[in-house]
């Protein structure tokens, strides 16, 4: 995602209070009282991730709060030393706060909590979601994975030897993890730098995603449940395989609207916005654009999970991408099966296909 292309039609309706200023990479960026925005890149199409450090006081010690730590590799390591003599002029981190699992999120969270004998806090299902990812048979279920998309009609080998490596992705990626943490739960509140946060869980991205909302300050940390530029990748997996994660996500950002519309938005990636509200309509209108598109095509044919992310996705994909979108498309069938729109067979060569269901009207 560049954030310096033209904005999009849907992006025109947000308000960017920053326009096109970033922070610098050591001093970061103030974007409210004691909140400190933190830009850190990947090496991803998706190229980079946005931390948030907040000044703040635990058991008397004064330091920081840091919310989300960036995948383990030199240059983060690097910046973080920087940030850690300017940014935060050499005073501890007293708490980390990861929003979910995903090794951009939690990458760094095992060298920032030994360094600062800081506590980890994360939901109880993304922690041990980890754990069981990091400790696995990585080869066994990359190979579990890699059978399990087939039968869904992803049969090409390159595509299918980049599901394999995925599992194995996450451990170059997140080496290593705490070993204990905070159990963060949906509702809890948090005194941060002697201001409350409450935690707001959402499904469908992760398997317990915390966002975390300060109503003193008008913000929210919206983690990768709310992006201004991009729609969230909302996949199914075969570890749930008959999991219906786009639902779960779209009934979770609703959770997000009784928050004022001017509420200052923090995402993980993009740049913060206001428009809350907005936004999510526009969430919500997207995936019913995809949905009516994926009704379409499987009335064309039945169709499998292969043949319906050309619909979804138009660009052309690397194999990196194409094992997000394998499992998005896969979630855009999955909400239409389990409403009843449509129904599925296993075909001669044992492919899962989905038709409409015989009561379903053609869109």
């Amino acid at each position: 995602m560049d954030d310096n292309a033209r904005m999009n039609p849907h992006e025109l309706e947000l308000h960017y209070p920053w326009h096109d200023t970033l922070p610098e990479p050591e001093l970061g960026l103030q974007v409210a009282p004691g909140v400190f925005w933190v830009r850190m890149e990947l090496p991803f199409a998706l190229n980079h991730i946005n931390l948030w450090l907040i000044r703040d006081e635990v058991d008397g010690m004064t330091g920081w709060t840091v919310v989300d730590c960036c995948i383990d590799r030199p240059t983060a390591r690097a910046q973080w030393e920087g940030i850690f003599s300017q940014l935060m002029q050499s005073l501890p981190i007293l708490r980390v706060i990861v929003t979910h699992m995903h090794p951009d999120h939690i990458g760094l969270a095992h060298w920032l909590c030994e360094r600062f004998q800081a506590p980890l806090w994360i939901s109880a299902t993304d922690f041990y979601t980890a754990r069981s990812v990091s400790l696995g048979r990585h080869h066994h279920g990359g190979d579990a994975a890699a059978q399990f998309f087939a039968q869904h009609g992803l049969i090409d080998p390159d595509a299918l030897e980049a599901v394999r490596d995925r599992l194995d992705s996450f451990k170059r990626l997140v080496p290593a993890l705490p070993m204990r943490f905070h159990r963060l739960m949906d509702g809890q509140r948090l005194m941060i730098g002697g201001r409350e946060w409450r935690t707001i869980s959402g499904f469908g991205h992760a398997p317990e995603h915390m966002a975390l909302h300060c109503p003193a300050l008008h913000v929210l940390i919206s983690g990768d449940m709310v992006l201004p530029r991009i729609s969230t990748n909302v996949s199914v997996f075969d570890t749930e395989p008959e999991s219906n994660p786009l639902t779960l996500f779209l009934e979770s950002i609703d959770r997000f609207v009784p928050l004022p519309e001017d509420t200052l938005v923090l995402p993980s990636h993009g740049k913060p916005f206001t428009g809350l509200h907005t936004r999510i309509r526009q969430l919500h209108e997207h995936h019913d654009d995809r949905l009516r598109e994926v009704m379409q095509a499987c009335h064309e044919r039945p169709s499998s999970a292969a043949d319906i992310m050309p619909v979804l996705f138009r660009r052309e994909l690397d194999w990196h991408q194409t094992t997000f979108a394998i499992g998005e498309s896969l979630a855009h069938l999955h909400a239409l099966w389990h409403a009843g729109n449509l129904q599925r067979h296993r075909d001669d060569h044992g492919v899962l296909r989905f038709s409409p269901s015989p009561a379903t009207p053609r869109p």
